[in-house]
């Protein structure tokens, strides 16, 4: 894309620099053209040439820029360029000398990309050397060996002139005995940001500072009251620890002006750390959490940080928009979880940070948008789009404001994309730091000389920095707002900025969208397993006393499902799921039906017992459970073919419900117990059991009646016959009382001694009389306590 390069009207100082330039530029042009009329000399005969010169095949020596400081100098400053030189040849270097050498500045953003191409290129374009003191030397270099430079310059010495940005690069010379000439052995091109006074217009700078981090709650909690959380991990820890990534991003953010972007599930997952929690092992095992002093400091370093800052909070967990918009819209329900997991925004920043974030803004994966995606992302209520300049382009000669239309009431705030992926890449090393810290500073300066009209600039770096790279970008940040081109501005002030007219304000294709991010996104499936866990959900959900123990954790975790830090972690992602679901099997199946053996029923009617099993913590109930005959003919269950009785079980607790059977035959009959939710739906597996009934029949009764009858019509007779005999003796007993009586009136005066004699001899008589058959029956022995056999018998 073209650029202008009309910078604006230098100061001062810089015209005296340049007439001081252009003076000796025509001083030396006679001497040049003599030089040009000389012989071409040989290799040999240059090695007394005092300047080097390039020579093919050469870049033995690796050339390091560690450091650059102050990144953007001023009148007055001192330019000191540290870092290490390296002989990877096999030959000894001799004679080595490290020199500064500063080009013509760059006119357009381009050429610095191209200059950024070829940092190394010791063919590349080369400036004018330093020299004289301001070199340093080394006797040799060593092969594999690697030496440190410093050489510390007035900038006046390095004669710039007009702002804007300078190459400035560090050259390695010597002779090596292969090739005994002053030659370039190795180069480090890097930037020289120059703005010395404060610029008339100054570019509006917002800078996106990311609080982002992977999935590491899972649905699981602890069966006590406060429902301790459950960590797939320990990683969490780590980040916020002292000297973590997290723990970075939030020392090195305080002191800068930038518009901090959060997921609340981050938020929520350290917070949840503050008190008791587990961390799930390799094994699966857990162990109790240990980190609740990092997740106190590292909360209350960032309440700290964000007082008086703008805040913007993505949705929880950081849904992927693109992958929504591509494979998720299609499965019900899944527009459904980007709105809750846009509205429980309000559930945490503002609970844990004590701000007020906005919500207005939806940030697609690398800013990349289509028709889709913007669609997508303004229906959980956003009317901002975070997009990239790479994505939704323009074709200007110079870079418009971010803010812009694209129609339905919402605005793309456009990021620049060279700054905004200035930082990616391993920036652990010193040198590829400092690099990236200039390089973003030249592109920045770059901008606000294009024009004489004020413009604002959004940056959206990647989404979790490491370490190094947050460290990069602090220091650039910081370097730009202490320097004379630009001042902060807040992205919802950057999305309220007029739109250029002239800026491009139409949405790509959906065939524009980049296939290296396509191939990332989350498949279809993942959404139809998230929908198959939310039915799941669904269904268990109404039979609960205290729905939120389960809604509440499972709706957070289906929400991280969509997290875009998935992407490109297929397996990880897909474990992430099925973990999520197979814990919810788990719960669902905690309630459920006991199993049972077949069943005796002897006689035409008896209850039979259902049980139910509630392994949950709480109770449950609205269930009801159904038993049906499958031969109704043979056995009915309450009159009908089957009945429906309501079951409330309480937490750790099993219920037996008992149904009413009537038999009609004998024989086998099957019978199918089964739980239904309120609305119908079955709820668990069905239990199947067999019921033998062993009816009595009017046969069998006729029978037993008669042998009943057999045995009164016996006992009567017996009767009969032992009164017959009783009345016998009676009589026996009276004529032989009358022929006593004389005898007793001889012997009165003796037998009226002993009265009560007769009367015990009486009484012995009857004592020895024998039973009968009226006389009650003895007590029965005890009931066996042994099993009852084969089966089970019912209640009758």
């Amino acid at each position: 894309m073209a650029e202008a390069a009309d910078f604006q009207g230098t100061s001062a100082s810089p015209a005296r620099r340049w007439l001081r330039r252009t003076g000796a530029l025509l001083t030396g042009a006679p001497l040049l053209a003599g030089l040009l009329q000389l012989p071409v000399a040989s290799p040999a005969d240059a090695a007394g040439q005092d300047s080097p010169r390039a020579v093919a095949g050469s870049g033995s020596v690796a050339v390091a820029v560690d450091s650059l400081t102050p990144s953007a100098p001023t009148d007055g400053d001192t330019v000191t360029v540290s870092g290490t030189v390296t002989n990877q040849g096999k030959q000894t270097v001799t004679d080595a000398h490290v020199d500064l050498q500063v080009g013509p500045p760059l006119d357009t953003r381009s050429s610095i990309d191209a200059l950024a191409k070829k940092s190394a290129d010791i063919q590349g374009p080369a400036g004018e050397t330093v020299g004289g003191k301001y070199t340093e030397k080394f006797p040799k270099l060593t092969p594999g060996v690697s030496e440190p430079f410093s050489i510390a310059v007035p900038v006046d010495e390095l004669d710039l002139g007009e702002d804007g940005v300078y190459q400035l690069a560090v050259a390695l010379s010597g002779e090596t005995a292969a090739q005994p000439w002053d030659q370039v052995l190795g180069v480090q091109r890097t930037f020289l940001p120059w703005q010395p006074e404060e610029a008339g217009t100054k570019t509006k700078t917002t800078f996106l500072w990311p609080l982002i981090s992977s999935s590491h709650m899972v649905a699981e909690t602890g069966s006590n009251e406060q429902q301790t959380p459950v960590f797939r991990d320990d990683e969490l820890a780590e980040e916020i620890a002292p000297g973590g990534r997290l723990d970075q991003m939030v020392s090195l953010g305080k002191g800068l002006d930038v518009t901090w972007v959060i997921d609340p599930d981050l938020l929520a997952s350290v917070d949840a750390m503050t008190k008791s929690y587990e961390v799930r092992g390799p094994d699966g095992s857990t162990t109790d959490g240990t980190h609740q002093a990092d997740a106190n400091r590292w909360l209350a370093e960032l309440q700290e940080a964000v007082s008086g800052k703008e805040v913007v909070a993505l949705p929880y967990g950081d849904p992927d928009l693109a992958s929504i918009a591509h494979k998720g819209t299609s499965v019900t329900g899944t527009l459904n979880h980007l709105k809750e997991a846009t509205d429980v925004i309000d559930y945490t920043i503002p609970t844990i940070l004590h701000v007020k974030p906005s919500k207005d803004f939806a940030w697609p994966v690398d800013g990349a948008v289509d028709p889709s995606i913007v669609k997508v992302a303004t229906s959980a209520g956003a009317d901002k789009v975070i997009a990239r300049s790479d994505s939704l382009q323009d074709n200007l000669s110079y870079t418009p404001s971010a803010a812009r239309p694209v129609g339905a009431g919402t605005t793309a705030v456009v990021t620049d994309a060279r700054m905004s992926t200035a930082f990616q890449g391993n920036l652990t090393r010193a040198s590829a730091s400092t690099l990236a810290v200039q390089r973003f500073l030249a592109q920045s300066l770059a901008f606000g000389l294009q024009t004489g009209k004020q413009r604002s600039v959004v940056v959206a770096p990647q989404r979790m920095p490491s370490v190094s790279q947050a460290q990069a970008m602090a220091k650039a940040l910081g370097t730009l707002q202490d320097g004379n081109w630009s001042e902060s501005q807040d992205l919802t002030d950057a999305a309220k900025t007029k739109p250029d007219p002239a800026a491009n304000t139409r949405v790509p294709s959906a065939s524009a969208y980049p296939s290296s991010l396509r191939k990332q996104e989350l498949p279809r499936a993942a959404f139809e397993q998230i929908a198959q866990t939310q039915a799941k959900l669904d269904k268990f959900k109404v039979i609960l006393t205290r729905q939120d123990r389960v809604v509440t954790p499972f709706g957070r975790a289906m929400e991280r499902e969509m997290s875009t830090t998935w992407r490109g972690r297929d397996v990880a992602a897909l474990g992430y799921r099925d973990g999520i679901e197979g814990y919810l099997d788990g719960l669902i199946n905690g309630v459920k039906l006991i199993n049972k053996s077949e069943t005796k029923l002897s006689g035409r009617s008896a209850t039979i017992p259902v049980t139910v099993q509630n392994n949950l913590v709480q109770g449950v109930e609205h269930l009801e459970l159904r038993l049906t005959s499958k031969n109704p003919t043979r056995l009915k269950i309450s009159g009908d073919a089957y009945d429906e009785q309501p079951v409330t079980v309480n937490g750790g607790h099993a219920q037996s419900v008992k149904f009413t059977t009537s038999a009609n035959a004998n024989g086998r009959a099957e019978v199918v117990a089964q739980l239904y939710t309120q609305d119908g739906q079955k709820y668990g597996e069905p239990v199947t059991f067999d019921v033998r009934v062993t009816e009595v029949t009017p046969t069998v009764m006729l029978v037993i009646g008669g042998g009943v009858l057999l045995l009164v019509l016996a006992g009567f007779r017996m009767y009969t016959q032992r009164k017959r005999a009783a009345a016998r003796e009676a009589a026996e007993d009276e004529a032989a009382d009358a022929n006593a009586e004389a005898d007793d009136q001889a012997d009165a005066p003796r037998n009226s001694q002993a009265p009560g004699h007769r009367q015990e001899e009486e009484s012995g008589a009857r004592a020895d009389a024998p039973e009968q058959p009226s006389d009650p029956a003895p007590d029965t022995a005890a009931e066996s306590a042994d099993p009852s056999g084969t089966g089970e018998r019912v209640d009758r």
